[in-house]
Formats: C-alpha cells, sequence, structure tokens
C-alpha cells in the first residue's frame, strides 16, 4: 500500500467528499471553517488535500481576515509572500484584486527552494460572470508521459525566477499598472535551481514542477529549453488534467501547491473580484535521484 493510501484512509469516515472532476478536485460539504476544529477533522483535511490536490470549502462566510490566519495555523505554518506586503492588519494574508491578475499557470513562489506546500484562498468579491480558477494535477501529467519522456525528466533541473515577461502574462492591465506591480514583486530577484520532478513528500508521487516561473532549463539553449519546457508544460495543462471552479463570495480552496498548477482565468472585464490568500510552509524539494533545490540568487 502506497504512502497516499495510508494518508487518505481516514477521510471516507470523517468528511462528506464529492469528487469535481475526474483526476483533481473535491467538494467537501457540511465543515465550518474556524480555529476551532476537531483534530480529527483537521486530519481529514489533511489526507483530503494529498488525495484530490484541490478541495472546495462553498459559503464559508464565518471567517474574516483573522478567521482565515488561524484556520491556516491548524494546516501548518502560515508565511508571508517573500516580495509582495500582505494585507493591512495581517499578518500573512495575500489580496489579489482586479488590478492584480494571475492569468498564467503557475505554482506558487517557485522561485524560492522551500516553496508553500499549500495554499487557502478564500473568496471576498466574486463577479457575476467569469473570473473562475482552474487547477491541474501535475502527478498524472508526469504518470501520462511516454516512459522516454519521464526518463528525460527526471534528469532535468529547471531555473525558476520571480523575474518574467510581466506584460505578455497580464495583457488586460496598463503599463503603470504592469510596473507598478513589477517593481514590488520583483523587489528582491529570487532564482532557485529545482528538479523538475520532484517526489511528493506524503504521497510518493512523482509531480512536474514547472510553470511560469521557469526561466530556462539548465544545460540547454534557450531554443532547446523553450520547447522542452512547452513539451512537458502541455502535459500538465491537459484538460483531462483539470478542475475548473466557479467561484461564489464566501468560497474557500485549498490546494496542495506541491502538485498542482494553477490559472486564475481573466474574463471578467470589468466586474470586481477579490480573494485573499494565506500560504503555508513548504520542504525543500527532492529529486528523483535524491537531489535536493537551491537557491542561488535572493537567499
Amino acid at each position: 500500500m502506497s504512502n497516499a493510501a495510508h494518508a487518505v484512509a481516514p477521510v471516507s469516515h470523517v468528511l462528506d467528499i464529492h469528487p469535481v472532476a475526474g483526476r483533481i478536485g473535491a467538494e467537501i460539504r457540511g465543515v465550518q471553517l474556524s480555529a476551532d476544529l476537531e483534530p480529527a477533522v483537521i486530519e481529514a483535511i489533511q489526507a483530503a488535500l494529498v488525495e484530490h490536490k484541490v478541495i472546495f470549502f462553498r459559503a464559508q462566510h464565518q471567517l474574516d481576515d483573522q478567521g482565515q490566519e488561524a484556520f491556516a495555523h491548524l494546516l501548518g505554518e502560515p508565511i508571508a509572500h517573500p516580495t509582495v506586503p500582505v494585507r493591512e492588519g495581517t499578518r500573512f494574508l495575500l489580496e489579489l484584486d482586479s488590478e492584480r491578475r494571475a492569468n498564467s499557470w503557475h505554482t506558487d513562489v517557485t522561485f524560492v527552494d522551500a516553496y508553500p506546500k499549500a495554499s487557502i484562498l478564500r473568496s471576498v468579491v466574486a463577479p457575476q460572470s467569469g473570473g473562475d480558477t482552474v487547477w491541474a494535477n501535475t502527478a498524472t501529467a508526469y504518470q501520462d508521459l511516454p516512459a522516454e519522456l519521464q526518463a528525460l525528466a527526471d534528469q532535468l533541473w529547471a531555473v525558476h525566477s520571480n523575474e518574467y515577461d510581466y506584460a505578455g502574462a497580464k495583457p488586460n492591465v496598463t503599463a503603470e499598472q504592469q510596473e507598478s506591480y513589477r517593481r514590488i514583486f520583483t523587489s528582491t530577484v529570487y532564482e532557485t535551481e529545482h528538479p523538475v520532478v520532484r517526489v511528493h513528500p506524503v504521497s510518493g508521487e512523482k509531480n512536474l514542477l514547472l510553470g511560469h516561473f521557469v526561466k530556462r532549463l539548465k544545460g540547454y539553449s534557450q531554443f532547446d529549453s523553450t520547447h522542452l519546457f512547452n513539451l512537458l508544460q502541455s502535459h500538465v495543462t491537459r484538460l483531462e488534467n483539470t478542475v475548473r471552479w466557479r467561484w461564489q463570495a464566501g468560497d474557500v480552496a485549498i490546494w496542495d501547491n506541491r502538485a498542482t498548477q494553477h490559472y486564475a482565468v481573466d474574463d471578467y472585464g470589468t466586474q470586481n473580484r477579490v480573494v485573499r490568500r494565506v500560504t503555508l510552509q513548504g520542504d525543500v524539494p527532492v529529486g528523483v535521484l535524491g537531489q535536493r533545490s537551491r537557491t542561488t540568487r535572493g537567499a
């Protein structure tokens, strides 16, 4: 029996779980998130997160900023974003609004070595239409690779950086907004070398560690690096590997940042959209051959 099987054993007995898509995502019903949840429920939530990669809770209107942070402490150690200031009056909470649209595929904060193990996102204002978020399962993406591509990916290393093409990533904001956000986001420039395939510390699954923070693949020309990246990344974002969530105000999504990528769809025009995120401290990734990630700039 795998580590994953051990990890998910208590879930069906404690939580009311409803899968949303075939390979990733589940809604958990009948739970009001708070700092007072029983240890058995927290254990089951942790196990559901490893199994389903992203879990959703509707109508969590009881949570405010402080409640979200307090709940986060039950799942791990909250950490602030390394460059973007937290929301006023909070210690760890990052607010994303209509002026900051992360409309590209990424895993959170992979430009540092021990990037977050999980993110907890709460919808404060949801647009009437559009503004969905899509998550992709990076474990099934690896599993679906032909054996020859798996063997190649197992050997690859990628340089991740928070310095990337902001204009290309954010086409629907002004040049002034792009420049302002770029200055904040890259107030310290980080570069970290990660294995392209990381072994999940709980499930033991192999995951493709890619996304928009990848600057280049080590040892390859920019031309070859781009082609190899696009080939592997295209397996992550195949529709079979994804789940799409239609937000309502009060919803909470928690995702395993070690086993997913996500994309906030920028299709809601001038409507307002506000979400607030707390991330949890992660561990330094380990590759298939036992090699560990390392930050080479900004540490």
